[in-house]
């Protein structure tokens, strides 16, 4: 089996866009030689605690209302070919995302990451739910057969914060400066959310390697 390390952030809609195109790439190849571990990246790491109004924070991020609408219509034109349905309208505040980065982390130690990702993407991007607040993150890990109340204990505690920070600054300084980022084998970096077809020849590549071995 190949290790791949996912570099993304909950609240970026081509990180959603990637995962998705990555993961049709698996279903059609069947047998797959991926073993996949997402690891965390803040889009915005200076975001206040409590979040801040959508609309707001896209006019600042893309320079005023019409750069942020073509920004967003060429993202859902994307999503829409992928079959996604993605409700921008729903959601009405940017959340800070290192709480959801920690869920993502303990989902890993119990193999549910997988789960808990596609959970916090559903809750984001479909219903539009706030993706920083501790309920919330509690319901996601208790949909995911986590438990909930630990879960929220954890949250409402420092535990792993440090951890997510250096984990992001790592990625930082080993160049990625953007998401989703892919690492095949700990070797290969692989940027952007690449098509199925892109993937499905890494996976042939891989595979022609290993029986070459």
């Amino acid at each position: 089996m190949i290790k791949l390390d996912i570099i993304s952030d909950p609240i970026c809609p081509w990180c959603l866009i990637g995962k998705t195109r990555l993961m049709k790439a698996l279903e059609a190849e069947g047998d797959h030689p991926f073993v996949i571990e997402w690891h965390p990246f803040q889009l915005n790491p200076d975001m206040p605690s409590e979040g801040m109004d959508r609309r707001e924070y896209l006019e600042t991020k893309f320079g005023g209302k019409d750069n942020a609408v073509k920004v967003y219509a060429e993202i859902e034109k994307h999503a829409r070919d992928e079959g996604l349905e993605i409700n921008f309208a729903a959601i009405k505040r940017t959340p800070n995302t290192i709480n959801a980065h920690r869920l993502i982390h303990w989902a890993g130690i119990e193999k549910k990451q997988n789960a808990v990702v596609d959970a916090l993407f559903a809750a984001y991007f479909k219903d539009g739910r706030d993706i920083g607040e501790i309920d919330v993150l509690a319901d996601i890990a208790d949909s995911a057969g986590m438990d909930a109340a630990v879960v929220r204990k954890l949250l409402d505690s420092d535990a792993d914060v440090e951890d997510i920070q250096k984990r992001d600054a790592h990625s930082r300084e080993m160049g990625v400066n953007s998401v989703p980022t892919f690492i095949v084998a700990n070797q290969h970096a692989v940027p952007g959310a690449q098509p199925a077809e892109l993937w499905r020849r890494v996976m042939a590549d891989v595979k022609a390697q290993n029986a070459a071995e």
